[in-house]
C-alpha cells in the first residue's frame, strides 16, 4: 500500500504547478475575488490521523457542500417524510435549472440541486425563526468538526442575497406549488447563509467523518445517524453530488462526493477515510476542476474507488 502522507504531499505539489485551473464562480461577486491559485487537501483516516497538503487550513466558502449536512439535519427532523417534498434521482441539469420544476410540479429531483436544497432548508426552518434555524445548522457543523470557531462569511452571504435572482425564482416557483411552507425570504435567507459557512479542508474532512464510518465518529464513538441513513446519504452523494457532472465524477473518482461552487469537495471512502479538497477554479458543470483531478489521482494511487482497485 502506498504511503498516504507521501501521496497527499505529491498531489498537492502537482496541483500547485498545473496551469489548467478552471474558472472561479463569477456570478457571486465575492467568490470571483478568491485566489484561483489556491489548493488544499486534507485526508483523515479511520484512526483519526490527518494528512494535509497545500492550503488545507485556509477557510473557504463551502457553498453546496453544506447541503450534505442540512440533508442530515432534515432527515433527523422528519425522516422519510422528506421524500414527499424532494426526490432522490440525478437531475441531468445544471444546479440552478428551473426547467424540471415545471414539469414535475414543484418537486425537485434531489436534495443537492439548489431547488432541492431550498426544500430541505424549508424543513429545517419550520417552527423556527430564521436566526434560530441558521444557528442550529451552524452548531451542527461546529459539533461535527469539533471546532466552535467555524463561522458564516457574511460578506459572501450578502453577495449571494444581492445576486441570487435565480434562487429566488426557484423558491417562488416552488412556493406556487405549495412545496415551500415558510415565507420565501426566510427560506432564502437561511439557505444563502448556510452556503456561506466558511471551513478549511481539515474542518470539512473532520465534519464528514461520520459518513465514512457507518454514521458515527470513530474517534469519539458518537453516533450521528444510523448505518442505514449514512449509506443512503452516501448513495445520494455518489449519484447526485456533482449535479450534471455526477456521472463523470463517479466514473473518474469512484467515491461519494459533494461539491460546491466555492471550489470545495467532500469525498467519502467507506470505512477508510474522509477527504476534503479545495481549488476555486470550476469546470463547466460548476465543480472544482483541480479538486476532481486530485481526487482521481488519490483514489487511483491508494486503490480507494468503491468499484475496486
Amino acid at each position: 500500500m502506498p504511503d498516504l502522507k507521501t501521496v497527499v504531499a505529491e498531489i498537492a505539489a502537482e496541483m500547485k504547478e498545473r496551469p489548467d485551473r478552471g474558472e472561479v464562480a463569477k456570478y457571486i461577486p465575492e467568490l470571483a475575488r478568491v485566489d484561483p491559485n489556491a489548493f488544499g487537501i486534507a485526508v483523515i483516516d479511520a484512526e483519526g490521523k490527518v494528512f494535509t497538503g497545500g492550503d488545507a487550513d485556509t477557510p473557504f466558502s463551502i457553498q453546496s457542500v453544506s447541503k450534505v449536512f442540512t440533508l442530515t439535519l432534515a432527515l433527523g427532523k422528519v425522516g422519510d417524510r422528506l421524500w414527499r417534498r424532494v426526490g432522490k434521482e440525478p437531475s441531468g441539469s445544471p444546479f440552478n435549472s428551473i426547467v424540471q420544476l415545471e414539469r414535475e410540479q414543484g418537486v425537485p429531483r434531489n436534495p443537492f440541486i439548489n431547488a432541492g436544497a431550498l426544500a430541505v432548508t424549508d424543513v429545517i426552518l419550520s417552527g423556527h425563526q430564521p436566526r434560530e434555524a441558521l444557528g442550529e445548522i451552524l452548531r451542527f457543523m461546529q459539533f461535527l468538526a469539533d471546532d466552535v470557531s467555524i463561522s458564516i462569511d457574511h460578506g459572501i452571504a450578502g453577495s449571494e442575497q444581492r445576486w441570487g435572482f435565480r434562487n429566488a425564482a426557484l423558491a417562488n416557483y416552488m412556493r406556487s406549488f405549495g412545496n415551500l411552507e415558510n415565507p420565501v425570504d426566510f427560506t432564502l435567507g437561511v439557505y444563502f447563509h448556510h452556503c456561506a459557512i466558511a471551513m478549511s479542508c481539515i474542518q470539512l474532512a473532520t465534519a464528514g467523518r461520520f459518513l465514512a464510518h457507518g454514521g458515527r465518529n470513530p474517534t469519539t464513538g458518537h453516533s450521528v445517524v444510523s448505518l442505514d441513513r449514512a449509506r443512503r446519504i452516501n448513495a445520494l452523494m455518489l449519484t447526485c453530488g456533482h449535479y450534471d457532472g455526477s456521472g463523470e465524477f463517479a466514473y473518474r473518482v469512484g467515491l461519494p462526493g459533494k461539491s460546491g461552487v466555492g471550489g470545495g469537495i467532500l469525498a467519502i471512502v467507506p470505512d477508510k477515510a474522509s477527504i476534503a479538497v479545495w481549488a476555486p477554479g470550476l469546470d463547466a458543470a460548476g465543480n472544482s476542476h483541480l479538486g476532481r483531478i486530485a481526487l482521481e489521482i488519490l483514489t487511483r494511487r491508494m486503490g480507494w474507488s468503491i468499484f475496486g482497485a
